[in-house]
């Protein structure tokens, strides 16, 4: 199986995980022999959606392989579990895929219910029971084992599934590495004879034992591939990557020399040349003879350019007066920008040296530069390292290069670039086919082996590298369809990269949290629609966030990872009538959750237990709006709308403020403006309430279905299609506008409303100025910040029905 790496990124097509380790040992004794790929997940089941996002898996689904194997696996999408799943893969003598996924059983594990022209049958074989499923023409096996579910294309496997046999310790040590929070991890046993994945553009290197077994985890994003993991030979002379045993990793600098347009480069680094040598040499199964030179004795990086087809040896000295001694021939045959080039006598040592690695012998010429040598055939190559060396254009200062790198290691052992000819490149060795593929914006891509002891690191990177936008332009950065229409979505903060996520729920009343490049990391089915917004709790007082919300029936404490937080969700026979209100009345983690059911009011600790001391009865109306909480001074109030009365509420429930006057409540929310709270009436009046009870009215000369919000000093209104902020009005097209949302970011007010009519976002200053390049497309009120680590804002909104879109205002 040639095309084992890649085939991870084809099951990708269908999972995403983590891991339980109690049940993953339990299953993991169910493993085939022989299995060439293992491929691990806990989140098995509605994962299509975001994976067939990603432009590069829909590419490479061309290749036959790739093809042949979404269709074994087609109807293993009719799994249905929250438990750990395991595909595993091989091949037989006739190079046929043979699969097997095995999970813990329950009563709707495999529900084929949906589906037509289906047959099952049971039979005994050895006094076990099998189903044999025919589904079009298809076979499957299946059977129940040890409370396992069992479900293979082959009989013999299912068969043979009876009777465990102990896998070996090495594969189950690496196994168990696997990352619980990557969307999917896939172990490849090179073990196996067909299973041989080329990483390299070398064909020698690639038929090259390299190691035993591989573990990668995998996040995948919109337009990206990211790997991490780990891989290990057992026998230290037999497989390459432990060549760089007793070494540790230099920094690869090979891209500060190479021209931008470079295809593909190899890299690799020791800290004692001796030391490596002696290793390479005892792979290499030949004796350790004197060295005929001392050129390689302060080299600490090896490298190869490619270039259209051209190639060059690169060398980094720690020394190079005494490495540029050390070469016996020194004639100058050309200068080129005050850079000599030299002539070489000893073209094939790199090949005799460091073969497999190297197999290029006809490096005739050589140059000098900065703090390296290089080596090629080619003086036009040469001449274009020397330009871009001097120019400061190389590749390692090209924007998609350097993004790259923020997912890597500076330091490697082992490090390969591919631009996205060679990653084309790649994948047509692995699959054997000769296809071209559209991979613009792909180029700039790497896979790096870091050596540690007796293992090695990898991290790899396949990613679209979009050109950085111009200023006071608006770009799309991402597109995610999903399976069902949604309703608006949200940015979250995510406390482990500091950076903001997305929130969103489908009319199914399924919740997704989504990364800001587009990987799906969970799916939740709620109880009913979520009231309001998803507000982010610390119960732990530790930095980490969790979600909370209410819908009719529940109120939800949500993890990181979409789990429920003990003891909720808490459940209601009555209907939750409001929003989820938050408070953290001194900042000090120490929250209260009110809960509005009609006419009461209930508030709940951390630990989803009433508080006693909150002594609210009931109101005398159904409470109209979202109860708050503001803060002026050093007095608390809680402020909400029931009939015709505002109510202003201490911590603990009494009446902190008694507001006599009736107020006919346009249905806005209250909001604290220059301390006062404030709320509109149903003839347009601007309702202002002082501490002592005192109310002031302004018209704002509205109509009866305006839309108001403020903060503390910036008040926005919009009725029909007149905006105002900050008394200054402009006239919009007649539309269908979502109520007004002010934003303040980066010292700086924004204003936006979405005309759902038009599909346009419109987005102002406070001034009422439009924002360069506003309006632009979108279908619902939009959430505003800076979700990543670049000085640009994003904004998230819906798009079709099913899809959300995310754009930067550069």
């Amino acid at each position: 199986m040639k095309q084992i790496l890649f085939i991870l990124i084809s099951l990708i097509l269908i999972t995403s995980c983590e891991k339980n380790k109690s049940e993953a040992s339990n299953i993991f004794n169910f493993i085939p022999e022989n299995t060439s790929v293992i491929l691990k997940s806990n989140s098995y089941p509605d994962v299509l959606s975001s994976i067939e996002d990603n432009s590069l898996i829909s590419s490479i689904s061309k290749y036959a392989k790739i093809d042949n194997l979404k269709q074994q696996l087609d109807y293993t999408k009719y799994i249905s579990t929250t438990n750990d799943v395991l595909i595993c893969l091989s091949e037989d003598k006739n190079d046929s895929l043979e699969f097997s996924l095995i999970t813990k059983y329950h009563k709707s594990v495999f529900n084929l219910d949906s589906i037509s022209n289906i047959s099952v049958e049971s039979f005994s074989t050895k006094k076990k029971s099998i189903n044999k499923i025919s589904i079009n023409n298809q076979t499957l096996y299946s059977s129940i084992i040890d409370s396992v579910f069992f479900v293979s294309n082959r009989l013999a496997f299912v068969e043979n599934a009876f009777n465990k046999k102990e896998k070996p310790k090495e594969l189950e040590k690496i196994y168990n590495t696997a990352n619980t929070s990557s969307s999917v991890s896939v172990l490849l046993n090179l073990n196996e004879a067909n299973t041989n994945p080329s990483f390299f553009k070398n064909t020698n290197l690639n038929s090259t034992t390299f190691s035993n077994y591989i573990l990668l985890d995998a996040n995948i994003a919109q337009d990206a591939v990211l790997l991490n993991g780990i891989t290990k030979a057992t026998d230290s002379t037999k497989s390459l990557i432990n060549v760089f045993k007793q070494t540790i990793p230099q920094e690869n600098q090979i891209s500060k020399v190479s021209p931008p347009d470079t295809d593909y480069l190899l890299s690799f680094t020791f800290n004692n040349f001796k030391t490596f040598n002696e290793q390479l040499l005892q792979f290499k199964k030949e004796d350790s003879i004197a060295t005929v030179t001392n050129i390689f004795d302060n080299i600490n990086e090896v490298g190869l350019i490619y270039k259209n087809n051209k190639k060059a040896i690169f060398l980094n000295s720690i020394d190079l007066t005494s490495t540029q001694d050390a070469i016996n021939s020194q004639n100058s045959i050309e200068t080129y920008r005050d850079v000599s080039i030299y002539s070489f006598d000893n073209p094939t040592i790199f090949k005799e040296t460091f073969y497999p690695l190297i197999s290029f012998d006809q490096a005739s010429n050589f140059i000098a530069i900065n703090d390296y040598l290089i080596f090629s055939n080619d003086l036009e190559l040469l001449k274009d390292i020397i330009s871009n060396t001097q120019n400061n254009t190389t590749l390692s200062e090209s924007n998609a290069f350097k993004n790259m790198m923020l997912n890597l290691s500076d330091e490697s052992s082992l490090f390969t670039y591919y631009n996205a000819s060679s990653l084309n490149t790649i994948f047509n060795t692995n699959f054997s086919e000769n296809i071209s593929f559209n991979l613009k914006g792909y180029n700039a891509s790497a896979l790096q082996f870091i050596y540690d002891t007796d293992f090695a690191h990898i991290n790899g990177i396949i990613k679209k590298h979009k050109k950085r936008a111009s200023t006071n332009t608006v770009s799309e950065e991402l597109n995610i369809s999903l399976d069902n229409d949604l309703l608006e979505p949200q940015f979250l903060t995510n406390h482990k990269t500091k950076q903001k996520d997305i929130a969103v729920q489908d009319i199914n009343n399924n919740l997704y949290l989504i990364s800001n490049q587009g990987k799906v990391f969970w799916k939740k089915k709620l109880n009913g629609k979520i009231l309001g917004d998803i507000e982010q709790v610390d119960f732990y007082k530790n930095g980490r966030l969790q979600l909370a919300f209410a819908t009719p029936k529940r109120v939800y404490i949500l993890d990181r990872n979409g789990k429920d937080v003990t003891p909720f969700p808490l459940k209601f026979n009555d209907a939750i009538t409001q929003p989820l209100s938050v408070f953290d009345y001194d900042k000090k983690k120490k929250y209260r959750l009110l809960v509005t059911q009609g006419k009461s009011l209930l508030m709940y600790d951390s630990k989803g237990k009433i508080v006693k001391g909150f002594t609210y009865k009931k109101a005398a109306n159904t409470i109209t709006s979202q109860p708050k909480h503001f803060r002026i001074g050093k007095k608390d109030f809680i402020v909400f709308t029931q009939g015709t009365k505002l109510e202003i509420l201490d911590r603990i429930g009494k009446t902190r403020v008694n507001v006599k006057e009736a107020i006919n409540f346009s249905g806005n929310d209250i909001y604290l403006y220059k301390n006062r709270f404030t709320t509109t009436d149903t003839k347009g009046n601007l309702i202002q309430v002082n501490q002592k009870g005192q109310v002031s009215k302004s018209n704002l000369y509205l109509n009866d279905k305006h839309n108001i919000s403020t903060t503390s000093k910036t008040l926005a209104s919009l009725s029909d299609n007149k905006l105002s902020i900050r008394s200054k009005t402009i006239e919009l097209d007649f539309g269908d506008y979502t109520a007004p949302k002010i934003f303040y970011l980066n010292d700086k007010i924004y204003v936006s409303t979405t005309d759902l009519q038009s599909k346009k976002i419109h987005l102002f200053d406070s001034q009422a100025k439009p924002i360069a390049n506003f309006p632009i497309y979108g279908n619902s009120s939009i959430d505003l910040n800076n979700i990543d680590r670049d000085q640009s804002l994003e904004l998230v909104t819906k798009g079709d029905s099913n899809t959300i879109i995310i754009y930067q205002i550069n």
